[in-house]
């Protein structure tokens, strides 16, 4: 696929075969360069059986142009519920990235997971910071136990008191 790609004959029904191929690497490849193509449709794929492969749906999503609604859902729902924390950790990073005002609840929620989702729920608060309850969830991260939530958090209010 990264052959076709270069020579600029990937399209959007390789890459959509490919999502269902019965190898996870050639699926998780496919997911990566669908990040480039918008019509291929991965929200299937971020309910792939294999974490790695939903991981890099999730993370192709958030690199997307622009996201519609099935696909934020289907992002928070993965934010929310996924067993994997690496799954979890990348929709949650795509929602920050993609900065529908309806993942907010959720990227706040996932400041209480685990040390590397609260990184990166930090860090997609960006998006949002002129709303009240993302001040006071980054608030919250100045104190976290974990320092580089910490840092994120600092960083980030740094970076939003510039811009003010």
């Amino acid at each position: 696929m990264g052959a076709l790609r270069r020579l600029g004959v990937l399209d959007a029904a390789t890459l959509t075969a490919a999502l269902d191929d019965p190898d996870w690497r050639v699926r998780r490849r496919a997911a990566e360069l669908a990040a480039d193509d918008a019509t291929v449709d991965l929200v299937p794929t971020l309910a792939d059986h294999e974490a790695l492969v939903v991981e890099m749906a999730a993370f192709a999503c958030g690199e997307r142009e622009r996201a519609d609604g099935p696909v934020v859902d289907a992002l928070i729902d993965l934010a929310r519920a996924a067993d994997d924390p690496l799954a979890r950790e990348a929709a949650v990073a795509a929602l920050g990235a993609i900065g529908d005002q309806r993942a907010l609840p959720t990227i706040i929620d996932a400041c209480a997971d685990k040390p590397a989702i609260r990184r990166r729920a930090v860090l997609a608060l960006a998006p949002f910071i002129d709303d009240p309850s993302a001040q006071t969830a980054l608030r919250s991260a100045l104190d976290d136990r974990d320092w580089q939530v910490r840092q994120a958090a600092e960083d980030l209010e740094r970076a939003s008191a510039d811009e003010r």
